[in-house]
């Protein structure tokens, strides 16, 4: 098998690369204008690096909860920035949004990042207290949100407030990553990528929703159906979704997925 065909997204999406720069600008649009609206704080600080930081995007009126998204990329590239028009559903709904960026690999390990968001989500919890929060990610972020769900990893008083986790299309078993010629980057070993997967975690006792396009590639179905099945969680596969478009309806307020991260 071919594995790097097998998890190569972009070239088996058409018109893939026009996706980057279409993102980039909504996003830009959407910053822009909540900037002016005094309703965006951009890049707060959450560690040591630049990319280590945040963006916060308000509601109009008193937020009602705390949406946290974490973005993809194969923890290689992406980051906050070309993302944030995804927050329009959840300010819709009256949710504060919250996307933070993370160094990238081979300046890290996937490890790494999975610790830099734990104290990501931990800082953003802190600036926003009290109300509950829904956690999500997409691709390598669906794998990051799900790590958080392992025991330790998160504070006890930040796991009590979340109300729901939504992988997106997440990779939940790293080991087959180990034969692609991207764990050149990745510089995965055998037991990182166990100990990073998220399907060998106990099952979390908080909900969770596993959001999948039925048009992605075949290893992304099993990687979002292995951890469904691993955690007993709920599993949608998303009609004629593939990876690059699954996460499009989270700029509506009513949209299927939306729906979703919000069904309690």
């Amino acid at each position: 098998m071919d594995w790097d065909d097998a998890y190569s997204n972009h070239t088996h999406i058409p018109d893939a690369d026009s996706y980057p720069p279409r993102w980039a600008a909504k996003a830009q649009a959407l910053r822009d204008m909540l900037s002016i609206e005094g309703r965006a704080e951009l890049g707060i600080s959450y560690g040591d690096t630049t990319r280590q930081a945040y963006d916060l995007f308000l509601p109009e009126a008193d937020t009602k909860e705390l949406v946290i998204f974490v973005h993809g990329g194969y923890w290689r590239r992406f980051g906050r920035e070309d993302w944030s028009h995804l927050a329009q559903g959840a300010l819709d709904r009256g949710c504060a949004v919250a996307m933070p960026s993370y160094d990238l690999c081979p300046t890290v390990h996937v490890a790494d990042i999975t610790r830099q968001i734990s104290v990501a989500i931990t800082a953003i919890a802190d600036r926003i207290p009290a109300i509950p929060i829904r956690l999500m990610g997409h691709s390598a972020g669906g794998h990051l949100v799900s790590r958080m769900m392992a025991p330790g990893v998160l504070p006890d008083a930040v796991m009590a407030r979340i109300r729901i986790v939504m992988p997106i299309s997440p990779v939940s078993d790293l080991r087959p990553l180990l034969l692609t010629q991207m764990n050149a980057d990745f510089r995965l070993s055998e037991k990182e990528a166990h100990d990073e997967s998220p399907i060998f975690q106990a099952t979390p006792d908080i909900p969770v929703t596993v959001w999948v396009g039925a048009d992605e590639r075949p290893v992304f179905l099993d990687q979002a159906h292995w951890l469904a099945e691993a955690w007993h969680a709920a599993h949608i596969i998303d009609a004629g979704k593939h990876h690059f478009d699954v996460v499009d309806g989270l700029e509506q307020a009513d949209s299927p997925i939306t729906e979703a991260l919000f069904s309690d």
